[in-house]
């Protein structure tokens, strides 16, 4: 082997794990627009959780991968822990997907079917489709698929050139008695896991083995515990992954860890014992590309019906690791790890948005109810809650500017782009909720008192608000658009009782039945009910709008009013409904 070889084998390694890189980065963007559809079908069904762990990771080509958003999902309370460990072990079996894939470098044979599946002959093919869909198709579905396609034969001719750059060690007596060192168990499963932490990737380290097997000079006995070595070196990445994470998160980085950790003394200790009493001949036998993937697969199948029985265990072994503390609540769970699943963080976003709405419409209720039961412990509440939707604002909408950086498919940017306008409008609503407060405990401690007249007029405006904030959340929660189109006519219907309100009221000035002192805070309370009423119409008119792909939601609001049926009838039935004698 010349220094030329060496320069083919690190030209073949960097071309395999760039292929990889690209190839499942695709594979991962491609794939998560069903993660969402996926995830919701989660049960705590164990075989379910199985199985996608198994395909998402056998799509996607890579167990690091999948665990790390599995440690996102959990952390962010998409996934409970116990949901958790049946995916990571699905995932163990699925990224042997790719050793297989790699072992077609090895098919020998002139029979023509054999030739075709070698992958010489069919990559050069896979490579052109992939140029083509990539650079001149604009569809960025289409893309993507070009871009899996260049990935998968960019590693294939990296994987031939690093076999083909190593074939020459096999007459280099060094690099046979180097290999030799590793049959010793511990120091093959040292090396196997260092190699794979320094990477971040099995199959990465799996495929580099692989190469190394065509020179003939690995063993069986060599390759087991090096392949052992790679699962658990695997673990690192979802170790890292759940630095800073809440303590579920990181007891499922740790069942990853102790699944293969436990897995390969148990395997290492129970193959090496048997094979000292009945000595197997096969480990000094030389493994090649497909040995290697039988071996990897038969690791991971085994490792996981040892341990399905076992799942309790494993989730036992990790809280016991990771202790439970007393851990402030956050207001919101939103995870930066699953900016990598961009589908996945929007629906997240959703899921945050969908609490902040109930919390910022359930203050505003609380403000207009003290209006006929006052209670020091709920304007306390409403005070406290106000503050927490200003998190809720700070924290969701930094969160949603980074996901709008990220590459998202049109449905998901227009959701995200949805989601920012409506939580400026679910904060204001609880701005307003505080300001309500106000004005009631100004009346109370100047020991104010407004007339009959004026409390049942009030009534009925705060009885139509209650109304419409019903309606806004059942909308925006539920994404119903019946009850959307119902928001905007009872707006008018509070517009024109705040409007009612101010003339009655000038009325009574002049007849010397009102203050002026209580005219500006009738006036304080009916605009900041107007201005809810506002808020509220535009989030559904946001909800509706989002529906004719534009987020001109003032001028869609306008054509309604001048155009629809259904909104004159509703206008006329609210405008009976809230009629003030």
């Amino acid at each position: 082997m010349d220094i030329f070889d060496v320069l083919s084998l690190i030209g073949g390694l960097a071309l395999f794990l760039f292929g990889m890189d690209i190839m499942g980065n695709s594979l991962e963007k491609k794939a998560s627009g069903q993660l969402k559809n996926v995830l919701e079908k989660i049960t705590r069904n164990r075989v379910r959780g199985f199985l996608l762990g198994m395909g998402v990771t056998a799509v996607i080509q890579s167990s690091s991968a999948t665990t790390v958003m599995v440690v996102g999902f959990v952390n962010s309370g998409i996934m409970a822990l116990g949901q958790a460990i049946n995916i990571i072990m699905g995932a163990n079996i699925g990224t042997t997907v790719t050793a297989w894939i790699l072992s077609l470098v090895g098919i020998e044979g002139d029979n023509f079917f054999v030739q075709l599946c070698k992958p010489s002959s069919f990559v050069p093919v896979l490579a052109l489709i992939g140029v083509v869909l990539s650079i001149f198709i604009k569809k960025t579905k289409l893309k993507d698929t070009g871009y899996i396609l260049l990935g998968f034969a960019t590693l294939m001719a990296g994987m031939d050139s690093m076999s083909a750059a190593v074939e020459g060690l096999k007459d280099v007596p060094e690099f046979t008695n180097l290999l030799t060192l590793f049959t010793n168990p511990v120091l093959g499963v040292i090396v196997g896991a260092v190699f794979t932490a320094v990477i971040q990737s099995s199959s990465a380290s799996v495929g580099i083995l692989q190469a190394l097997s065509s020179t003939g000079a690995i063993t069986f006995g060599a390759a087991i515990p090096i392949i052992m070595g790679q699962n658990i070196g695997t673990c690192i990445t979802a170790m890292l992954s759940a630095l800073g994470a809440n303590k579920n998160a990181k007891r499922t980085a740790f069942v990853h860890l102790y699944f293969n950790l436990i897995g390969s003394a148990v395997l290492l200790i129970a193959f090496y014992g048997i094979n000292a009493i009945v000595e197997f001949e096969f480990t000094k036998n030389s493994i090649d590309e497909l040995g290697i993937a039988i071996v990897h697969t038969a690791f991971n199948v085994i490792c996981t019906v040892l341990w399905f029985p076992f799942t309790r265990v494993l989730e036992k072994l990790a809280v016991m690791t990771v202790k439970d503390t007393e851990e402030k609540e956050k207001y919101e769970m939103l995870d930066e790890r699953l900016l990598s699943t961009p589908a996945v963080a929007v629906e997240r976003c959703r899921s945050v948005a969908g609490t902040m709405a109930e919390i910022s419409i359930e203050t505003v209720h609380k403000a207009l109810k003290q209006f006929s039961e006052y209670n020091e412990d709920e304007v306390e509440k409403i005070n406290k809650n106000e503050k927490k939707v200003d998190k809720y604002e700070d924290k969701l909408g930094s969160y949603l500017v980074k996901l709008c950086a990220c590459e998202l498919t049109d449905e998901d940017s227009a959701e995200a782009t949805k989601l920012l306008h409506a939580i400026s409008d679910l904060e204001r609503l609880s701005d307003h909720a505080a300001s309500l407060t106000k004005s009631i405990q100004e009346i109370r401690d100047k020991k104010l008192d407004f007339s009959g007249e004026a409390k049942q007029e009030l009534s009925v405006m705060i009885e139509a608000t209650n109304e419409i904030l019903d309606l806004t959340y059942d909308c925006f929660a539920n994404e119903n658009a019946e009850t959307a189109v119902k928001v905007e006519p009872l707006e008018q219907v509070v517009d024109k009782l705040q409007s009612h309100l101010k003339s009655q009221h000038v009325k009574r000035l002049r007849k010397g039945e009102c203050t002026i002192e209580l005219g500006f805070i009738l006036s304080d309370i009916t605009n900041n009910l107007e201005r809810v009423a506002d808020h509220c119409s535009n989030i559904a008119g946001l909800m509706l709008e989002m529906e004719h792909g534009s987020m001109s939601v003032h001028k869609y609001l306008r054509n309604v009013k001048k155009t629809d049926e259904f909104f004159a009838q509703m206008y006329e039935s609210y405008k009976t409904k809230y009629r003030l004698s």
